[in-house]
């Protein structure tokens, strides 16, 4: 490893970058945090007095920001509908760029981001941390070294029952670009896709409701939300076809009357056995004539009162980004995998409108 130490900047100092990106890059060895960029200029302040490094700038113009030659690497952390904008600027300036997913609003935007990413030669990644989790690189192992067989079928859940985000922007289709389903189904269709080691999607059908979203006083994790502000949909569903004829159903909600909810998990099922991360992670199948269910035992291997490393993934995530940038390898999570992400979610959304099927093309 190279004693290397990145100068990193953050744009956009709100919810995710407070609660994951800040976290988990001040814990790096090769992190130093030494600007910080936000239209509230008191935020910036802030994250920079817990999280800066001696001397740490603060902004509200990014642009400014960009103009600084020492710094590395740039955290977009931004609202998706400026995304595309900002990370292209970042590219150009000379920086490596980590996106928040998902990765832009639209198909258009996520390609001027790869094409950026090739122009300049810098690294870019979008933050798609469920990768990096204990059960889903476990499980990424066993698809990779055939124990599943063909996987045909996948499964990805993204289901809250009550848990609209009532903060921010999120109910703000302009500069979401949607609701549940660009922000939490990305996560479990990126999952998914990257588990199957498939992108190349051939077709999508999709629905979105907003069934509850009208509703005053409502039930909710993050409290009431405001009906008038509820601009997105509440649950959105798709379906997908493949290339190689292998499918992909997508579920997401922020919220739905169901009982069973899991967000971020995904099944799946192959030729010689499945896969359900829904209650931890089970595989199944059939040997010796005989069907079988297994939990695989994520935890402390028994070990009374251990629970294991201390990395999540988050922490993960980050470290093996900032590495990747080091050891110039290529990130985990590659710029073009993410667009087929965006590609698929904006098809989702335009069958919802038209109620036809999106043919996409190879």
């Amino acid at each position: 490893m190279s004693d290397q130490v990145l100068n990193i900047g953050i744009i956009g100092c709100g919810g995710i970058a407070q609660n994951k990106h800040l976290p988990s890059l001040s814990k790096q060895p090769l992190a130093r945090l030494v600007a910080f960029c936000d239209i509230v200029e008191e935020r910036a302040s802030e994250a920079a007095q817990q999280y800066g490094s001696d001397n740490a700038k603060v902004y509200t113009d990014y642009k400014q920001l960009l103009e600084d030659g020492s710094i590395d690497v740039i955290h977009v952390c931004t609202p998706n509908d400026s995304h595309a904008v900002i990370t292209v600027d970042a590219l150009e300036s000379g920086k490596h760029v980590m996106c928040e997913k998902p990765m832009a609003k639209s198909t258009a935007e996520a390609r001027t981001m790869v094409e950026a990413a090739q122009r300049t030669g810098k690294k870019l990644s979008i933050a798609y941390q469920n990768r990096f989790r204990d059960d889903t690189l476990y499980l990424k192992q066993m698809v990779e070294q055939g124990d599943l067989g063909d996987v045909y079928y996948g499964k990805a859940l993204a289901l809250r029952r009550r848990a609209v985000p009532t903060w921010g922007v999120f109910l703000d289709e302009e500069k979401q670009g949607g609701g549940p389903l660009i922000d939490i189904g990305t996560h479990a269709l990126d999952m998914t896709l990257w588990l199957m080691d498939n992108y190349k999607p051939k077709s999508v059908m999709g629905t979105t409701f907003h069934k509850l979203g009208s509703r005053q006083n409502a039930a909710n994790a993050f409290g009431p939300w405001d009906p008038e502000q509820f601009k997105v949909e509440d649950s959105a569903f798709g379906f997908i076809t493949m290339e190689n004829g292998a499918v992909i159903s997508l579920e997401s909600s922020w919220a739905i009357n169901l009982r069973n909810f899991a967000e971020a998990q995904s099944i799946l099922c192959g030729t010689e056995g499945g896969a359900d991360m829904t209650d931890g992670l089970h595989i199944n199948g059939e040997k010796n004539s005989r069907l079988y269910d297994s939990k695989i035992d994520m935890g402390s291997g028994g070990v009374a009162f251990y629970s294991g490393g201390s990395e999540n993934e988050a922490d993960r995530e980050a470290r093996m980004w900032l590495e990747a940038i080091v050891e110039d390898k290529e990130p985990l999570v590659k710029p073009e995998q993410a667009l087929v992400v965006t590609q698929i979610l904006e098809a989702i959304y335009e069958s919802a409108r038209t109620g036809k099927a999106v043919y996409l093309e190879s």
